[in-house]
């Protein structure tokens, strides 16, 4: 109760040093807590984040400064902030952000503040650290961000894990996440298996026309600090090369708000660490009904996959009978084998066409040729999963 922290300045007489104080004794004493910051950064706000003692923030002429030791040493927390006057500093208590005032340029807000509130000197020293993240809220959104430079970013849509390594690993980094029973939901790695990147299908055409599949989620395994973004799905359905769907996708469904656990792994150790998935706090959906959605869009999920399966089945074994046929049309019996041949490839093709609208070439192809089966249920995923409410009746008909 007794301390308290002083910004001031003395620009408008020329004097462009920045002074800050602090006191431990009500302001009997003070001592001047300038060290680490530039001559000619002169200071206009001074907060101590109410979440950890001694950890300051200082705005100042040209940017940002962080102290971990009550002041007595100052670093620069600029990150993608522009060289810019820092007017006022406030930490959002509930969100636990850095909300940053400009002189005329916009506010700017520095969110997963409890990766600085963790952070101490014995993490530098550790092979590894996995921070704990913060607690996330499910919501159906996605970041958007113009292509103009000018405009901003907004936060990653999902669960932000930050995690310390000392030195660039040539090994796997694995990062696992868990339901609250312990129970695997998704695995990511540094390294993708040679196998499923030689195999992997090009980018496909989904939503009408919208190209939303892309690489796998990748853990980085850079020296220092790492940021790892989890979407909150469960795994996508299966795919095949050239796909096109019509007001549907792959994507797996949101997971149902509870808690859960992020697991890391880094050369045969492992470190685990805990959050909460949060509802909409403006939704009245209950923990039933998140229940009931997510178990049908699983249902529909693994339907979607196994209907992707086997089109991707039918067109490898009608290659290899087309194949075959083509190496036994000279000899003696050709007609035969080319003949069953042909009435197996007839067939496959048949079972196909009703899993597939196989004249699908572009991704406005579903609007002059009818959609087949597992366009009906992408199209259905997307239906149960558009609110986060209990599935209606027609949806589970």
């Amino acid at each position: 109760a007794a301390t308290a922290y002083v910004a001031a300045t003395m620009y408008k007489s020329d004097d462009f040093r920045p002074y800050l104080y602090r006191t431990h004794d009500g302001g009997r004493a003070w001592k001047r807590i300038n060290d680490g910051i530039p001559e000619g950064a002169f200071t206009r706000v001074i907060r101590e984040d109410p979440a950890r003692r001694g950890l300051l923030y200082a705005g100042t002429e040209t940017g940002i400064y962080v102290s971990f030791d009550d002041g007595d040493h100052w670093q620069p927390l600029q990150l993608n902030l522009p060289v810019v006057p820092i007017t006022d500093l406030a930490v959002h208590r509930r969100e636990r952000d850095l909300v940053a005032a400009t002189q005329g340029r916009s506010f700017w807000i520095l969110d997963d503040l409890p990766a600085l509130h963790q952070l101490k000197d014995e993490i530098a020293q550790a092979p590894a650290h996995l921070f704990q993240p913060e607690d996330v809220y499910r919501l159906p959104g996605f970041g958007f961000r113009p292509a103009r430079a000018a405009f901003g970013a907004n936060p990653p849509a999902g669960a932000v894990v930050y995690y310390w390594l000392k030195e660039k690993l040539k090994g796997p980094v694995e990062l696992e996440f868990l339901d609250g029973a312990g129970k695997s939901i998704r695995k990511f790695s540094s390294s993708a298996p040679a196998e499923a990147a030689a195999s992997a299908p090009p980018e496909e055409e989904e939503e009408g026309g919208a190209r939303r599949s892309g690489p796998r989620a990748r853990v980085t395994a850079e020296s220092g600090l790492n940021r790892f973004v989890w979407d909150l799905r469960h795994p996508d359905a299966s795919r095949f090369p050239g796909m096109v769907l019509w007001a549907g996708g792959v994507r797996g469904p949101l997971v149902v708000p509870g808690g859960y656990q992020v697991k890391l792994a880094v050369d045969g150790k492992a470190q685990t660490q805990s959050f909460t998935v949060k509802k909409d706090p403006r939704l009245q959906t209950t923990p039933e009904d998140f229940a009931q959605q997510v178990a049908l869009l699983l249902q529909i999920r693994d339907k979607l996959s196994a209907a992707h399966d086997a089109i991707a089945r039918i067109r490898e074994v009608r290659k290899q009978v087309d194949e075959l046929a083509a190496r036994w049309k000279d000899q003696a019996r050709a007609k035969q084998v080319v003949g069953a041949a042909q009435a197996l490839a007839a067939k496959l093709t048949a079972i196909e066409e009703q899993l597939y609208q196989t004249k699908n070439r572009s991704s406005q192809d579903p609007l002059n040729y009818p959609i087949r089966l597992n366009n009906k249920l992408a199209a259905l995923a997307g239906v149960v999963g558009s609110a986060d409410a209990r599935p209606t009746q027609q949806s589970q008909l």
